[in-house]
């Protein structure tokens, strides 16, 4: 709507500047919505290297010093405070972090015990008396809120009830 006002009154007022003050739409608003050609495209730009970049003699023996024995189950944060104790410093933390990922070994470094996978138990019976299982339920009572607990013990194998409890 605002569109339309403009584009009637710029031959009226003789200029879009003032047919924009007059409908009350910034001037730069209205050419950025009816603008005629398309963004202009970047140029691709050159990746050069950083001239303070670690050579890669250096990013092999700093790669060298985290899968040491010393440090190989340390995180590259704790590397770096480690070494700064003895007086060496190799890099930054994500410069090692850097390293680490071009060689996909950003993973966890600490050696984690793995624990076999738990087994269900197999309750087995090949004659009756071997094998008894309970169960109790929850039975509503002949008023309201009253319950009866009522406990069974089954024998397995056949699938018969040994004993019952009415509490």
């Amino acid at each position: 709507m605002t569109d339309e006002a403009i584009a009637e009154l710029t031959p009226i007022l003789g200029s879009i500047r003032a047919a924009c003050r007059a409908a009350g739409r910034p001037q730069a608003n209205h050419y950025r919505r009816h603008r005629q050609s398309p963004k202009p495209d970047k140029p691709e730009r050159e990746r050069r290297p950083q001239p303070r970049a670690l050579s890669q003699a250096e990013r092999d023996s700093v790669r060298a010093v985290l899968n040491g024995p010393t440090f190989v189950d340390m995180a590259p944060a704790a590397v770096y405070h480690e070494l700064l104790d003895e007086g060496v410093y190799l890099c930054s933390t994500s410069t090692m972090y850097r390293i680490l990922h071009a060689h996909n070994e950003v993973t966890e470094r600490r050696r984690q015990a793995t624990h076999p996978a738990r087994v269900k138990p197999e309750l087995v019976a090949t004659k009756p008396n071997q094998c008894w299982s309970w169960d109790i339920t929850k039975l509503h009572g002949p008023a309201k809120w009253s319950y009866f607990y009522l406990y069974v013990i089954i024998d397995i194998n056949p699938g018969f009830v040994v004993g019952r409890l009415q509490r």
